[in-house]
């Protein structure tokens, strides 16, 4: 089969579209055949080596490997012991996360039936790629963790802020793959969703629900907004910590990217601060899968490119500014 292999550490251009024997499947898995795969920010991390982490932090990497953990496709082959899936079930999942031996940027893929849903019928392969990691990242951060694993950030297991009709619900970097998805879930629990992102994709956002927009090129969050419920950070950054005086007291903020913020801060303001390490959830999915296929949730795709030019993909997400997901397409 055809697949994406990084050889060694560094930027798009490490991107191979090599030949590699088709993965064996053991207990638990299903062979699937690849439809399309989503990109996400630990697929540029591994690409460039994880020099993201502390070096003491960073984990061995044996190249050359398969980047990727995002998927949709078509179920080829069970093994034995799965009972819930069968050959021609159309699939979607984030595979084998938090790690990095997800494989999917190829044209077929080894996955755990545990972290696999059925795609909804009415979601094409694109979409359905697009959702598994941002999707669940928003979900478990606002609506069920679903697992009693602490951080690995803060040594504490997260508990999910609940969303009730009219709270307020700040969601920084909207626009992107976790942001749009936290606009969308704050949405449908009734609150009122300030999304903070740049102007021009205001029309995208309003679409989603959002009911103000504040253009970052244009104000800062933290002089035209307080008395906020619940901050989702999905930007980062050395400026994160601003975001913690929108707040109102007893008010919680998400960041999405790991970041410090000064106990006695957060202590003065009244406010809490929690954070999680997103992990594969097949049930999940399957929950998530009902709500995109009636139209409650929408995927937001900023572009598509085949599986062959990857390097362009991560080239686009270095770029920066992204509406949505960025899928490769897998010819079928």
């Amino acid at each position: 089969m055809k697949a994406i292999q990084i050889h060694e550490a560094g930027g798009p251009e490490v991107l191979h579209y090599d030949e590699v024997p088709t993965p064996d499947i053991g207990p638990g898995e299903v062979l699937v055949r690849v439809r399309a795969v989503g990109l996400n920010p630990p697929d540029w991390y591994l690409r460039e080596g994880m020099k993201v982490m502390p070096p003491e932090m960073r984990p061995a990497l044996d190249f050359p490997l398969i980047p990727g953990t995002d998927m949709s496709g078509v179920v080829e082959a069970v093994a034995p012991d799965v009972r819930e899936f069968a050959a021609g079930d159309e699939v979607f999942g984030m595979l084998r996360f938090p790690g990095f031996d997800g494989r999917t940027y190829a044209e077929y893929v080894a996955a755990p039936a545990s972290d696999l849903a059925h795609k909804p019928a009415g979601v094409d392969h694109v979409r359905a790629a697009g959702a598994p990691m941002a999707l669940l990242t928003a979900w478990q951060y606002l609506i069920d963790l679903g697992h009693d694993v602490p951080s690995p950030f803060t040594g504490r297991v997260h508990q999910p802020a609940p969303l009730t009709p009219g709270m307020t619900v700040l969601v920084n970097g909207a626009a992107g793959g976790v942001g749009h998805f936290a606009v969308q879930l704050a949405k449908w629990k009734g609150a009122r969703v300030i999304a903070v992102a740049s102007g021009r994709h205001e029309d995208f956002l309003r679409t989603l629900g959002a009911d103000e927009v504040i253009d970052y090129t244009k104000a800062r969050a933290v002089d035209v907004v307080d008395d906020v419920d619940l901050v989702i950070d999905a930007v980062g950054g050395p400026d994160s910590s601003s975001l913690l005086t929108v707040l109102k007291h007893g008010g919680t903020m998400l960041p999405v990217f790991f970041a410090e913020y000064a106990p006695e801060e957060t202590t003065k303001l009244g406010v809490s601060v929690s954070n999680i390490q997103v992990r594969s959830n097949g049930p999940q999915l399957a929950e998530i899968g009902r709500l995109l296929d009636d139209g409650t949730l929408q995927v937001g795709v900023d572009s598509t490119y085949p599986l062959s030019e990857a390097a362009a993909a991560h080239a686009r997400a270095a770029r920066g500014h992204i509406q949505g997901k960025i899928v490769l397409t897998v010819a079928s």
